[in-house]
């Protein structure tokens, strides 16, 4: 079975409506909560997710958002919704089979993020992908229009 390349409101929408647990690989911690990879999952958390943090970094945080964080996707337990990727183009083929072995339901490259060689092994892993969005400005218009 292949994943969905998930492009227009529509899917985002549908996508949004089903989701509760979200893990965020290369969250950052509070001391950089000014920084997107923090901001945006503590958006998260406020209006009601699950998150689960994934930092790269940062070896001697053990907690973020209140969370004990973990240090790869393959370690969560139960499934995830949604993988929330805070990580450059260039770094993201390492984490491939962490990812593969997790098999979140979708993988959401946060905006400036897009790699189509990557999106394509996902894809054909069965996972869904959203490129090059933010989630937190998709779930703010998601929101409105509810």
């Amino acid at each position: 079975m292949r994943g969905a390349l998930i492009q227009d409101h529509r899917e985002i929408d549908r996508l949004l409506s089903g989701i509760r647990r979200i893990a965020v690989l290369g969250i950052k911690p509070e001391t950089h909560a000014a920084q997107p990879a923090h901001m945006i999952p503590a958006y998260l958390h406020r209006v009601g997710y699950e998150v689960i943090p994934v930092p790269v970094y940062y070896p001697e945080v053990t907690h973020i958002l209140g969370k004990p964080v973990l240090r790869a996707v393959a370690d969560i337990k139960g499934r995830v919704d949604v993988l929330n990727v805070f990580r450059k183009p260039g770094d993201l083929p390492p984490h491939l089979p962490d990812i593969l072995k997790a098999r979140p339901r979708t993988v959401w490259l946060q905006s400036g993020i897009r790699d189509d060689g990557f999106a394509e092994s996902l894809l054909r892993s069965g996972i869904d992908v959203v490129q090059d969005q933010c989630l937190m400005v998709e779930h703010r218009r998601w929101r409105s229009s509810q």
